[in-house]
């Protein structure tokens, strides 16, 4: 179990955000490791700009859901995260057809504050995007 005090096979993850932002875009856990996680995106006419390439915010979107997903998952039974800071630096464009992968690794996972970095690569292995998450540990309330 690594890092993880929660266990959150990929079905649950793809039934929890069925209707949310994630699951309107296609975005997938498919891996969860002794201290990493990793998810897909595809690039279809959902995720991209007027070029015809992927948009930065579509990669924002699954670079916050990865880390936020792993932050949840790092704390025990009634904690959650909420974000503070998502910065990200687009390095390479994806074409639409492609698939994206994010691996997401913890940099610091404190009692008040986590930071978590992922990197998003296309199909081809190439890095696209590096981004880093920052988030505050909050207690879950009743309600």
């Amino acid at each position: 179990m690594g890092i993880w005090k929660r266990a959150m096979p990929a079905e649950s993850f793809g039934e929890r955000h069925a209707a949310t932002l994630p699951g309107l875009l296609g975005i997938r856990l498919v891996e969860l490791g002794e201290d990493y996680a990793r998810a897909t995106m595809p690039v279809d006419e959902r995720h991209i700009q007027p070029f015809g390439i992927l948009h930065g915010g579509a990669s924002v979107v699954l670079a916050e859901t990865i880390g936020s997903v792993c932050g949840t998952l790092a704390l025990d039974e009634g904690w959650m995260v909420v974000g503070l800071e998502v910065n990200a630096n687009h390095l390479a464009p994806v074409q639409k057809g492609d698939t994206v992968e994010a691996l997401c690794r913890p940099l610091q996972i404190g009692r008040t504050v986590q930071v978590w970095q992922i990197e998003i690569r296309r199909g081809d292995g190439r890095l696209t995007c590096i981004s880093r998450l920052t988030t505050a540990v909050r207690e879950m309330r009743a309600g």
